[in-house]
């Protein structure tokens, strides 16, 4: 009796996309909140956490201070595609005043958010819309 054994080749699938939102206040309290929620959602998902939170802080004070509406909250989404990279969306109801990196004077007690962001992020940008509101996005790239 001859045996043959056959080897069945496994194929990759594709990694599940991994999304997180939530809706919060545009004070100093939601954007704390957008920083903690993002270590925990990432740390659950087995991911580095420390250059996100940072860039979750600098876009929802941002959201806080120059986004805000009164009665009109501003929305942080996570989404991990393919387990390479990390998008971070902030989407407030300002979009009458899109984010434009400042240089700030030496002694200045603000205005390195973007600068900051952008040092961090591996891209970012800002996406107009629908009426009134602007997304400003980053991406890090999670595989060296």
């Amino acid at each position: 009796m001859n045996r043959e054994i056959t080897r069945t080749e496994l194929t990759e699938l594709p990694a599940p996309t991994r999304e997180f939102a939530v809706q919060l206040s545009p004070t100093r309290r939601g954007a704390r909140l957008a920083r903690l929620l993002t270590t925990a959602h990432l740390g659950d998902w087995g991911l580095p956490t420390e250059t996100a939170a940072h860039i979750v802080a600098e876009l929802a004070a941002n959201a806080a201070a120059h986004g805000r509406v009164p009665g009109r909250d501003f929305r942080l989404s996570l989404t991990v595609r393919d387990r390479s990279r990390l998008r971070i969306e902030l989407t407030d109801t300002r979009g009458d005043r899109l984010p434009v990196p400042d240089s700030p004077g030496p002694y200045a007690e603000s205005g390195r958010g973007l600068l900051i962001v952008e040092a961090l992020a591996d891209r970012w940008g800002v996406v107009e819309g629908p009426v009134p509101r602007k997304t400003v996005w980053a991406e890090l790239d999670l595989v060296p």
